[in-house]
């Protein structure tokens, strides 16, 4: 444990001395909520009474959680395993597996706080509800970065390189955020983008987590759709994954 929190505080100042990594992760959710709450249009209520900024919140949070997860994360072990440093860890008492859970309980502070962040930005600056439903809202959360965080290891267990990791996770990550709605609502999406929206992993916990800011209980074909993600992309990880 001693050795996990050493690493863990490690990783942490070696993320903030990238400064577009911290940019990227904790700055840019937060900043394209203000834009988009900025719109005088997107702060009034619509035929169903939700604003599009009340729409958009859940979105800017899957958001931060997929930055964290498809660039930083599978870039990150992609790199330490190219330069070797996973292997030279094995002669040592921090085992490649430490490294492992150091990476990943970073990705979660860095994802909470941005989440954290965006809901504090959205209720001070528009006055989006905070959600009604928050056992709910904390559960879909969780599902959600599981799903992407076992998926940004998957990359990193196929990438070759930390650059190919970097550009596959981001190539990835752009259809898998459109299908959030971040372009495009998931309201406004027709019955075929939709249905594809329910089975990608920011789809599903998009709408898990717009449903617990209303105060409902996500669907449970959402929850289970996340859940297929994290076993399945889990397990292919966990197969191909190469410490060197």
């Amino acid at each position: 444990m001693t050795a996990l929190l050493r690493l863990c505080a490690t990783e942490t100042t070696l993320f903030f001395r990238e400064p577009t990594s911290v940019f990227f992760t904790l700055g840019l959710p937060p900043l394209l909520l203000v834009i988009v709450g900025a719109v005088p249009s997107f702060r009034e209520p619509g035929l169903d009474g939700l604003r599009t900024i009340d729409v958009y919140t859940p979105v800017v949070v899957v958001l931060g959680i997929g930055l964290i997860a498809m660039t930083v994360l599978p870039q990150q072990f992609a790199t330490y395993r190219e330069k070797g440093v996973l292997r030279r860890l094995r002669t040592t008492p921090v085992t490649p597996a430490t490294m492992l859970g150091a990476q990943l309980l970073l990705a979660t502070a860095v994802s909470v706080t941005t989440m954290l962040v965006v809901l504090t930005v959205a209720r001070v600056a528009f006055d989006v509800t905070l959600p009604a439903a928050p056992v709910a809202y904390v559960l879909a959360y969780v599902m959600t970065a599981s799903a992407m965080f076992v998926l940004g290891l998957l990359v990193a267990s196929l990438a070759p390189s930390g650059k190919s990791a970097g550009a596959a996770g981001t190539l990835l990550f752009c259809p898998i955020l459109f299908f959030a709605g971040l372009w495009i609502p998931r309201d406004s999406m027709n019955d075929v983008l939709r249905r594809i929206s329910d089975f990608t992993p920011l789809g599903a916990g998009a709408q898990s987590l717009q449903d617990a800011a209303a105060g409902q209980w996500p669907e449970l074909l959402h929850l289970a759709v996340m859940l297929a993600w994290t076993v399945v992309a889990g397990g292919v990880a966990a197969r191909c994954f190469r410490w060197e």
